[in-house]
């Protein structure tokens, strides 16, 4: 008989001890514990990770090759595995071409169903296709964007030619293209440019006719600024190197498509209509409406594509997206968005006994707007799946068939199974999730005073009415709202007119040597530190530099590649794995090399390492809550709340001015317990005279907040208005989604 869990025996992927668990099969089961305990681990790390490699092996070597590559993980026995479906959090990638409509296939059908009805007719589905050269604008290739010169940017009017009034890079006096300005006669290079002319700043930007009628004239080959920056710039086919991409970036912007006006099609798509609106139109459309439009379309012969459109935009609107758009880039879909828009394919799937692993599901998403999710995830498991949830959301929790806590610590101090049961048992656990569950923090009564304000003003970026909001600085204000409700617009304004500092979840370095301290800025004087009581060069602690093992280059690891086999990483055995060299390993502080410093975590070294500069900016680290992670712990292996965290103690270490932070869903990837944690550090932020902007949907931040920005009441076209602004404490309007959510 089939077994009907997942068996694990000895499961010592990362940090878990040794771990046995039985899973039940073909049921809705929550893995919590704190940030750090082996949740993902277990989840992601060993059942995930076999179940797809053993999948793999089934195929042969060719297909093999092109296949997601596994690394198998450390576990004596398991058993019970099917097929896995991973959905996790990493944004879509994509490039300037992925859109919503693209990436779910709605475009697809879409564009078939133009080829079939579009009057005047204009051919196969491809000339609908911005992607493909028979259907793409010719002026910008199917991007919908064109990049143009910033001329705004360009100039310092209260600067002279001499005092360098020209910011481009080479323009400025002493530069390579300075003499061909102030040296030719026609300009006076020490007058401020506010002083001259309009037509002598015209001549000096555009040439032409402008420099002609100068009084006197230029020489016959000259050229203007713009024309100028924009051959070296953005009119050649070199390879750019760093300093010229950081010039386009400073000196241009994305301008809206002068042919086809955003639409990316050429003329002949771009007119064509059905049901009187052409496919631009229809890809500006949210979702929801775009629905209830296809399902008017009765015509029998395109019944079948009418029937599949329909199909993938109700899947959209089921999940909580119908306020996107199908025109909308991949590019600016939030982590919690991109892996919604992964499950559209899985809903109407007709395969049983699969293995979903979904990360955090709830992420972005408002109080009101889980219930949908929780109805999702419900649907998966009904239709003959298992579906193992990472989460900490307690509604998800309460609606499982089991929850599985991993803890009870992080780090070493996690790994082990400490509760297995239904969500009632749990509440009444001594367990870091029951105690947190038993938790509510009260509403903030007594709210920090402002020092002043910012203004938004005129705010209409994607939904936004034409806003003005006021912000307090000097303290921790909120913008709450539902998916969709204008949230991030109004950040991304408020980032726009006020110069703010965005700390978000992107991952903060590619580069597998990056760790917590390298990126901090801590490894210097850890460097520092060894080098003063050896009496050598600082430049031997580096795994970069000079003590790095010449076998792995201080990577402490050799990989070989195996073609169709998986590629195999194995431990350097020249240096063991401790990536220095004998003679580095051989001096050492206190009784610890520098590869033991790289092994401690970040609470341990707090109290090991007798420095203490070293132990305050380790703190500070240890103050968001990351005290588990150890120092050299690659940066590439952490989640996206990690990664906004080390971020966050960068910031705590490094900034001497008051600054405005924005930061976006900093809970996400945090236990309840560690939420406390989470909001004592944003308290430094604004002890320190800083002003803290935070997107949330976490209840017990929103209570904590200073002051309240709550927006909606819905999403896409039915939000982008102002609710509530003001203390959270007078949020009491039941109306609105975020006062039930409060009252609640």
């Amino acid at each position: 008989m089939t077994a009907r869990t997942i068996t694990l025996r000895g499961a010592r992927t990362n940090n878990l001890a040794g771990l046995d668990v039985d899973i039940p099969r073909n049921r809705l089961v929550v893995f919590a514990g704190v940030s750090g305990s082996g949740k993902s681990s277990l989840v992601f790390d060993t059942i995930a990770a076999e179940a797809g490699h053993q999948l793999n092996e089934t195929f042969p070597p060719f297909a093999r090759n092109r296949l997601p590559k596994w690394t198998r993980p450390d576990v004596e026995h398991i058993g019970g595995l099917t097929p896995v479906v991973v959905i996790d959090q990493r944004r879509i990638g994509g490039n300037a071409r992925s859109t919503v409509g693209t990436i779910t296939d709605a475009w697809t059908y879409l564009r078939l169903l133009f080829s079939r009805l579009s009057s005047p007719y204009v051919g196969e589905s491809n000339r609908f296709s911005f992607n493909e050269p028979a259907g793409m604008c010719p002026t910008c290739s199917g991007l919908g964007e064109v990049v143009v010169s910033a001329v705004d940017r360009f100039l310092d009017l209260d600067k002279s030619l001499a005092d360098g009034a020209i910011l481009l890079p080479g323009f400025g006096n002493g530069g390579y293209w300075y003499s061909r300005y102030a040296d030719i006669g026609a300009f006076d290079a020490h007058t401020p440019l506010r002083d001259w002319t309009p037509a002598e700043r015209e001549a000096l930007l555009y040439g032409g006719e402008a420099a002609a009628a100068l009084g006197s004239r230029p020489p016959r080959d000259y050229e203007g600024v713009v024309e100028r920056f924009e051959r070296i710039y953005l009119h050649t086919s070199d390879n750019l190197s760093e300093r010229k991409q950081e010039a386009i970036r400073r000196f241009t912007r994305a301008g809206t498509c002068p042919e086809c006006g955003g639409d990316r099609l050429a003329k002949a798509a771009r007119t064509a209509t059905v049901l009187g609106r052409t496919i631009g139109e229809l890809s500006r459309m949210e979702i929801t409406e775009l629905a209830a439009l296809v399902r008017a379309i009765d015509s029998p012969g395109v019944a079948p594509v009418v029937a599949a459109l329909v199909e993938r935009l109700e899947a959209m609107v089921t999940i909580g997206l119908g306020y996107l758009t199908l025109g909308r880039a991949t590019t600016t879909l939030s982590g919690g968005e991109s892996q919604r828009i992964k499950m559209v394919k899985h809903l109407g799937s007709s395969l049983a006994e699969m293995t979903y692993v979904v990360d955090e599901p709830t992420v972005g998403l408002h109080p009101t707007d889980v219930e949908s999710m929780i109805e999702l995830l419900e649907r998966l498991r009904d239709s003959g799946n298992t579906v193992l949830v990472v989460e900490h959301d307690p509604a998800v929790m309460a609606h499982a068939d089991q929850v599985v806590e991993i803890g009870p610590g992080a780090g070493a101090g996690g790994g082990r199974l400490v509760f297995q049961g239904p969500f009632d048992r749990l509440r009444e656990a001594d367990t870091p999730t029951g105690r947190a569950l038993a938790r509510r923090l009260p509403v903030n009564t007594a709210p920090r005073q402002a020092t002043g304000h910012l203004t938004v003003a005129g705010a209409s970026r994607n939904n936004l009415r034409d806003l003005t909001v006021r912000i307090p600085t000097g303290v921790l204000t909120v913008f709450t709202g539902v998916a969709g409700s204008g949230k991030s617009s109004l950040a991304h304004e408020l980032v726009a007119q006020h110069d703010a500092t965005v700390i978000d979840q992107r991952p903060v370095s590619a580069n597998r040597r990056s760790t917590p301290i390298t990126y901090t800025g801590i490894a210097p004087a850890i460097r520092r530190l060894f080098a003063r009581r050896n009496g050598v060069p600082a430049a031997l602690f580096s795994a970069n530099s000079e003590g790095a093992c010449p076998a792995c280059k201080g990577l402490g690891v050799i990989y070989t590649d195996l073609a169709f086999m998986d590629g195999q990483e194995v431990r350097c055995e020249t240096c063991a794995g401790r990536r220095f060299t004998p003679e580095v390993l051989a001096h050492t502080v206190d009784g610890l090399s520098i590869a033991d410093v790289d092994d401690l975590t970040i609470a341990e070294a707090v109290d090991r390492l007798p420095d203490r500069a070293i132990a305050d900016a380790l703190r500070q680290l240890s103050a968001v809550g990351l005290g588990y992670l150890r120092l050299g712990q690659s940066l590439s292996t952490l989640s996206g709340g990690e990664c906004q965290r080390v971020k966050i103690a960068k910031e705590l270490r490094e900034s001497a001015r008051p600054t405005v932070y924005v930061l976006d869903e900093p809970t996400t990837g945090l236990h309840p317990s560690d939420v406390g944690t989470l909001l004592r550090v944003l308290g430094d932020l604004v002890a320190q005279g800083h002003t803290v902007v935070v997107i949330e949907h976490n209840l017990d931040v929103v209570r904590q907040a200073d002051w309240l920005v709550d927006l909606g009441p819905g999403p896409g076209q039915h939000g982008g208005s102002v609710l509530y602004e003001g203390p959270v404490a007078g949020c009491t309007d039941r109306s609105t989604p975020t006062g039930r959510a409060l009252a609640g």
